[in-house]
């Protein structure tokens, strides 16, 4: 028999959940899964756990947790639009609970290594994975770890169990048809990483437009989501591609980055070369002229998102949803 009472921690391991779910059980909180609250009263009972008056202010004060984890290390991730948004989305469901929200940046060693720590503790009651590469390894730590997951978007190697995504390639149709309705015949494209589900399904959905309509889609420049990478790709597209008459741009932040190319360059939007971006972040509205592009609702990816983690850690069935995508139509395209 041990020669010291067990800790909380201790019941934890023993339960296989967070030290904040044996809190909130020992508490009577919400919040709590008929399965999890048998597995802590079972552990409780078996190792003789009894906390004191310290123990339980200690436990009051003790919150459950989740977290979401991105796949990125950029200081500037929080400047994007888009990431601000989902994560907006995340945190409003989130005070709707007592829970904490713990954000990871883990595409660094470091970060791996944070976030192997947080699931090695359980301190986590869920994870939401975002911004996934393909064979990123996040993906296997958070599933081999045994706490519910929900992955914000598709890998390319393999469809998570559960998941929230929007239609990227019923999206990127859309767009390209839209150019098509135009008039435009010599359209050309700047993916987004194509080492990402969305970036490649935006790229099938613009070729998959073309070939329909019988039309080349050789008129390709690569980017990554980054309002640089669609000046670079645009520059490239007007180099190789002077007749071009029009471009479906996998982000609004690359298409800002383009608009500002073909004005330096001369050509009128969208007399010239008629634009399409998607997202439909904020700023879509404010660029010169202001952006036709494909909305689809960040915001809502992260509440849905999060609803079905909570819905998985309180053992309730899920089905992964694919969110809607729409047309935007504004002044350059």
């Amino acid at each position: 028999m041990n020669s010291r009472p067990p800790t909380l921690d201790e019941v934890a391991q023993r339960a296989g959940v967070s030290t904040g779910t044996v809190s909130r059980v020992i508490n009577n909180a919400k919040h709590v899964s008929k399965k999890s609250r048998e597995a802590v009263e079972r552990a409780i009972a078996e190792l003789g756990y009894v906390p004191n008056k310290t123990a339980r202010s200690l436990a009051t004060q003790q919150r459950g947790a989740i977290a979401l984890a991105i796949s990125s290390d950029d200081p500037a991730l929080f400047a994007n639009q888009f990431f601000a948004e989902v994560i907006t989305g995340v945190n409003a469901i989130v005070e709707e609970t007592d829970l904490e929200l713990m954000l990871v940046l883990a595409a660094s060693e470091r970060g791996r290594a944070r976030f192997a720590r947080i699931l090695r503790s359980r301190s986590a009651d869920g994870v939401m994975l975002l911004a996934l590469k393909e064979n990123d390894p996040l993906s296997i730590m958070a599933e081999q770890s045994g706490v519910p997951v929900v992955h914000g978007g598709r890998s390319l190697d393999r469809t998570p169990q559960w998941y929230v995504d929007a239609d990227n390639r019923g999206g990127a149709r859309l767009a390209t048809e839209h150019l098509l309705s135009l008039g435009r015949t010599r359209i050309g494209t700047i993916t987004g990483e194509l080492n990402t589900h969305a970036g490649v399904a935006r790229y099938l959905g613009f070729r998959e437009a073309l070939a329909l309509s019988g039309l080349s889609d050789e008129r390709v420049a690569h980017g990554d989501f980054s309002e640089a990478s669609g000046m670079a790709g645009m520059k490239t597209l007007l180099d190789d591609h002077p007749d071009l008459d029009a471009v479906f741009v996998a982000s609004d932040a690359m298409a800002a980055g383009a608009l500002g190319v073909l004005r330096d360059h001369g050509r009128a939007v969208p007399e010239d070369v008629a634009v399409v971006g998607f997202n439909d972040i904020v700023t879509a509205r404010y660029t010169q002229p202001a952006l036709t592009t494909v909305h689809q609702p960040i915001e809502a990816l992260g509440r849905e998102m999060t609803r079905m983690l909570l819905r998985l850690i309180n053992n309730e069935q899920v089905t992964s949803l694919i969110l809607p995508t729409e047309l935007v139509v504004r002044d350059s395209a």
